[in-house]
């Protein structure tokens, strides 16, 4: 394993809402995604999944109706089965820490599929 320049891998992700893996350990992947406008509703049915905002804000909405703003610098964790909506106002430059094992429950559809993002590293 190598050492692994976030300003750098940040610079080469060209589509938002479109996470890449560039670490691992053990069971768990370390991605990177560039996030601006709206993601979509979705629940991870088995996984805590922990965000951290290295530049810009992300905004999680709740079903309940409470949101989250986490800053540059801040992370936070969304329990699983928690049915949440990822916002960004403008480019936000995100770290995923989650399961390799993630499922993904999208929108009020409720299909379920396996996130298999690139691996970039």
């Amino acid at each position: 394993m190598s050492i692994v320049n976030l300003a750098e891998k940040f610079s080469n992700l060209r589509e938002y809402w479109t996470p890449e893996v560039y670490g691992d350990i053990g069971n768990v992947f370390v991605k990177l995604v560039k996030a601006k406008g709206d993601y979509i509703w979705h629940a991870h049915d088995k996984e805590d999944v922990l965000y951290y905002v290295v530049k810009g804000a992300l905004r999680i909405k709740f079903r309940e109706g409470r949101d989250v703003v986490i800053d540059a610098g801040e992370m936070y964790t969304v329990p699983q089965t928690t049915e949440h909506f990822p916002t960004a106002e403008e480019e936000t430059h995100i770290m995923i820490v989650e399961p390799q094992s993630v499922s993904l429950k999208k929108g009020d559809d409720a299909i379920s599929e396996i996130f298999a993002p690139e691996v970039g590293y």
